[in-house]
């Protein structure tokens, strides 16, 4: 999916949900990221892939098609996967992330994709699984996590 036709990454109806691997490394720093850059929690909610959330939002029908790494579902209901979820994500944080999204659209959806499949293939291996599948989120933090 090119950047041009990518939904729009700047909802007003609020956080959107990112669901992710929690049993993965890179995944698990990816989110901590996305919460230090999102630190007033507009962009994202979480919620882990295989969870109560993500099996009453996704049909069975779909959830076998999708990767376990990171899916995000838009306000609208579109759900992103690959590079095009990262270029999401990466537009809705804003500031120098958005100008970073743009570059990496110049770059041939396949090329992308390819580079990400990469990755997520290895990523299990070069990021150590975390210690706790699901650490204790601090407090303020709490609401930003779905089942």
């Amino acid at each position: 999916m090119a950047l041009a036709t990518l939904p729009r990454a700047t909802s007003t109806t609020g956080p959107e949900v990112l669901f992710y691997d929690g049993g993965c490394g890179l995944c698990h720093r990816a989110v901590r990221f996305i919460l230090w850059a999102d630190r007033e929690g507009r962009a994202f909610r979480f919620a882990p892939l295989g969870g109560a959330n993500f099996q009453a939002q996704v049909p069975a029908s779909e959830r076998a098609h999708l990767p376990d790494s990171m899916v995000v579902q838009t306000a609208e209901g579109v759900r992103l996967t690959r590079s095009a979820a990262m270029l999401y994500i990466l537009r809705r944080l804003g500031g120098g992330w958005r100008v970073l999204a743009v570059l990496l659209g110049l770059v041939p959806p396949p090329l992308r994709d390819a580079a990400y499949d990469f990755v997520a293939r290895i990523r299990l291996r070069l990021f150590a699984r975390p210690d706790d599948a699901c650490p204790v989120v601090p407090p303020p933090l709490r609401t930003r996590f779905l089942p």
